[in-house]
């Protein structure tokens, strides 16, 4: 009898942990590399508290694809693509200007294969077609634009609001259908010049519906391409 109540009371304590374990899934390495890319853009947005920082030369890493690129670097080396698990990771450039005709730059980046270490794909890709109409072409571009998830590397050449020409950003959301929107992290969308050098504010969970991005990059010549990391992404031993 009281070996019994003994095994009772045991189970009785195991409970708790048991539940714990089977409501608290176990974030993959996927995951926990597009978390920390996050924080990464999160903790700079926090520090700039609201100010334009140098986005000027070349090497300031508020300029917009090297923010997207230092989200990145700050955290690839914990990780690997279990395929190639010895290659250190790396982000592709943009493809230059004579590679992207007959589109104009900043739509595409490079095709660095998997082996050399790039972790990413391209899961979606827009380019504008001159052999469709206007309206056909905004229906593949929002099509495009709601494949988009948390995550998500963005490069597209758009003529926006702010600005004309390559930007760069990072999904923080998946797409939301009941709002239309996208919800991304960016640096120098938004700027201004002061003596003659730009400055760029970091936007953090900024959301826009996807018909302001459909207009900025749907036009002849121009595209956009949304860059995914390969699920197979594993901790770096």
């Amino acid at each position: 009898m009281k070996r019994t109540i003994a095994l009772l009371f045991t189970l009785l304590l195991l409970l708790p942990l048991l539940g714990i374990s089977e409501e608290t899934p176990v974030k993959s390495a996927r995951e926990d590399l597009i978390d920390r890319m996050i924080d990464t853009a999160r903790e700079q947005f926090d520090k700039a508290r609201g100010r334009a920082l140098p986005a000027h030369s070349s090497g300031d890493i508020y300029v917009c694809k090297n923010f997207t690129v230092y989200m990145f670097r700050e955290n690839r080396d914990l990780f690997r693509i279990a395929e190639f698990p010895d290659i250190g990771l790396v982000i592709p450039d943009n493809l230059p200007a004579k590679e992207s005709k007959p589109y104009q730059y900043g739509a595409a980046w490079k095709d660095i294969l998997p082996e050399d270490g790039n972790p990413f794909y391209a899961a979606a890709t827009f380019r504008y077609d001159t052999n469709l109409s206007k309206a056909e072409n905004r229906e593949l571009a929002r099509e495009f634009m709601k494949q988009a998830q948390r995550g998500d590397f963005f490069q597209m050449r758009a003529n926006y609001y702010y600005g004309v020409g390559a930007h760069s950003m990072v999904f923080t959301k998946d797409y939301d259908s009941a709002t239309d929107s996208i919800t991304w992290t960016d640096s120098n969308m938004k700027g201004k010049k002061v003596d003659g050098k730009r400055y760029g504010y970091i936007q953090f969970d900024a959301v826009k519906e996807i018909d302001w991005f459909i207009d900025a990059f749907c036009r002849k010549g121009y595209g956009a391409t949304i860059y995914r990391l390969r699920d197979d992404i594993i901790y770096a031993k």
